[in-house]
């Protein structure tokens, strides 16, 4: 399975994309889309400069599920809306290709790769080298990008597993029923 995982800003974008096959993951690309070329005040270029972004990464890629950092609200009201619209342009520009995203806050995915909530950059930075066998260390919009599509990797098997015994288990509850069994 490909996994894109997108890290929301609106100056930077970071993706990174990799592959899963069993417990293996392969890295395939990261890097950043940045808006800092466009005036501050220029909202609607920027989001038009993801959402191009992003679609031309999951056409290049062509990924076949996407992953969106949630964000958090912060001190100052005005950049957690800000933020908030970079991240509307990028799951419009994964929804638009019909691609399924998932969303995960910025806590579960330093669990899922660091192993606690409170990790820094640097460690998450660290992390995502080791898992991927990276030769050097992405920057930390790409390492974010790829620890959300890590965070997938790990939560989507999960899930599988979880999907695979609630089916199981529901087939039996039927069976159950229809035989006139109660338990």
């Amino acid at each position: 399975m490909r996994i894109l995982g997108i890290d929301p800003g609106l100056q930077t974008t970071g993706f990174g994309v990799i592959d899963v096959q069993g417990a293996t993951l392969s890295y395939v690309a990261s890097g950043t889309i940045k808006t800092t070329h466009l005036p501050l005040g220029d909202l609607p270029g920027r989001l038009k400069v993801l959402y191009d972004g992003i679609r031309e990464v999951s056409e290049r890629y062509q990924p076949e599920v996407a992953t969106v950092e949630i964000i958090f609200v912060n001190v100052n009201p005005q950049s957690t809306l800000l933020l908030g619209q970079a991240r509307g342009a990028c799951i419009t520009a994964l929804v638009s290709r019909d691609l399924p995203v998932s969303e995960y806050t910025a806590l579960q995915m330093k669990k899922a790769v660091v192993g606690h909530g409170r990790a820094a950059k640097s460690q998450v930075q660290e992390m995502v080298r080791r898992l991927l066998r990276l030769p050097g260390l992405p920057g930390t919009d790409a390492a974010d990008a790829l620890g959300m599509a890590i965070t997938h990797a790990h939560a989507g098997q999960a899930m599988a597993r979880l999907s695979e015994a609630g089916g199981h288990l529901q087939r039996r509850s039927h069976a159950m029923y229809r035989d006139g069994r109660s338990y």
